[in-house]
């Protein structure tokens, strides 16, 4: 057959040595649609940056790392491995940054013989700093080593029926526990990035209610999707309104991201009496040092420190028979087109 899946994630550090993950960030960092400004400026940015937050970042990924390696990669393969024995064509995985690279994801769907690949992004939502440049820089590598070769993208699927039934089923055992709030944590993203990806130029943040509001612009909105995910995610498990909230974690400098923040939100909750805290991350489709250090780790540590007293971190989706067969229901879809 002259099809495949070729599966997309954000990437992780070679090792957590300094200079691994300051190459990591380098990289990252640099992407013009993660900080998006000339590229002077970003150079400028990206090299105060560099200064001191490798060591930090080396520290905290020091204490996720796995014998097996970075967690994300590894739960990455775990998943493509799962899906392959699901499916009858050949399954790649591909990091944004670093490994395993793009470049080599597709010169082994070339020496297959591939002719047409569903690129699915590993990310629900769409952003520019991760669905968005994903798409981007794999048409591009594939335009330059596999001219021959059509990709067709899976769109984001934050509300499809697979992804919430997985989401939902990834939480059952939680919910079942005697909580007093879930806190739904997403990635945050500048504000900037939310007006940049509007289409409309007017609607999102500019329009009372905006992300409840139809518009063209739900389609590249990342805050409009995030509130479509928890919306059916509480329909699907029947979580009361008063029990849960949303806010977005990970900002990175001075300008306005996405709020609430969800640092500030654990304490909040904290100090309002939540005592028994669910914090699920739906952004993140595997853990990684946002969620077991950041969330895991930090964030515990804040709600408890401001009066909480349980505080328990749903994992990310991962290897769960749910969403691999999530997985397979788009690649199914994708491979019965003729």
């Amino acid at each position: 057959m002259s099809k495949a899946i070729l599966l997309a994630n954000l990437g992780s550090p070679d090792s957590p040595s300094v200079p691994d993950v300051r190459r990591y960030l380098n990289q990252f960092l640099m992407d013009r649609r993660v900080i998006d400004v000339a590229w002077p400026l970003r150079r400028w940015i990206v090299g105060m940056i560099l200064l001191k937050r490798p060591a930090e970042s080396a520290h905290a990924y020091q204490q996720i790392w796995t014998p097996e390696g970075s967690p994300l990669i590894v739960i990455s393969q775990h998943v493509q491995a799962a899906l392959q024995q699901r499916l009858p064509v050949p399954v790649e995985l591909a990091m944004r940054y670093q490994n395993p690279s793009i470049e080599s994801a597709v010169q082994k769907l070339v020496a297959q013989g591939i002719r047409e690949a569903l690129l699915i992004p590993l990310f629900p939502h769409y952003a520019m700093a991760s669905y968005e440049t994903a798409v981007v820089r794999t048409r591009r590598v594939a335009a330059r080593l596999a001219p021959g070769l059509k990709l067709v993208v899976q769109p984001p699927y934050y509300a499809a029926p697979h992804y919430i039934r997985a989401l939902v089923a990834s939480a059952a055992e939680f919910l079942r526990q005697d909580y007093d709030h879930l806190l739904f944590s997403y990635h945050g993203i500048p504000v900037r990035h939310v007006h940049k990806s509007d289409p409309t130029g007017g609607h999102c943040l500019r329009v009372e209610n905006c992300c409840e509001t139809a518009s063209p612009a739900h389609a590249t909105c990342y805050r409009a999707q995030c509130l479509a995910t928890t919306r059916a995610f509480v329909r699907e498990a029947g979580v009361p309104a008063e029990k849960y909230s949303v806010a977005f974690q990970s900002r990175l400098g001075k300008a306005a991201w996405l709020q609430p923040y969800t640092d500030q939100e654990l304490v909040r909750l904290a100090r309002a009496g939540r005592r028994r805290l669910l914090v699920i991350c739906p952004a993140f489709v595997a853990d990684c040092l946002e969620t077991i250090e950041e969330i895991g780790m930090r964030g515990q540590a804040d709600f408890r420190a401001a009066g909480g007293r349980e505080f328990t971190r749903i994992p990310c989706l991962n290897e769960h028979p749910f969403w691999i067969a999530a997985l397979e229901h788009m690649a199914r879809a994708f491979l019965e087109q003729p």
